[in-house]
């Protein structure tokens, strides 16, 4: 009998039954893409957040204050899989579009990893 992967779910939160909360399927692959997509990797106009791998994230900070064109579009799709195929190489991304209302840029996302796929919406502040 097989079992499914568990793994803790970033970022760390409590679970009443353990120490920190794990999770399984869509659950667990959600926290790991996130996790990517969220954290700013180093760019040519930054260093990176995570001061012990500042290579690590998509740096889709890029795309903010930018015209919402093919141009955006096709470079957010660039940045999600690139940094999808280096930092969790098991996870196809399927779909992502683009969509922007009012200071929110906003990257809908479909992605597949074995017999998991998953639908999400990436929302990004444009400014401050």
């Amino acid at each position: 009998m097989s079992r499914a992967l568990q793994n803790l779910l970033i970022p760390f939160r409590r679970d009443r039954k353990r120490d920190f909360a794990a999770g399984t399927g869509a659950e667990l692959l959600a926290s790991k893409v996130r996790q990517v997509l969220l954290t700013e990797g180093a760019t040519p106009l930054s260093t990176g957040e995570l001061p012990w791998r500042t290579s690590f994230g998509a740096g889709l900070s890029r795309l903010r204050h930018q015209r919402n064109d093919t141009v955006l579009a096709e470079l957010a799709r660039v940045y999600v899989r690139d940094a999808l195929a280096r930092w969790l190489p098991g996870v196809q991304l399927e779909l992502l579009r683009v969509e922007q209302a009012a200071a929110t840029l906003t990257l809908r996302v479909r992605v597949r990893e074995g017999d998991t796929t998953l639908d999400f919406d990436v929302p990004l502040q444009r400014g401050p």
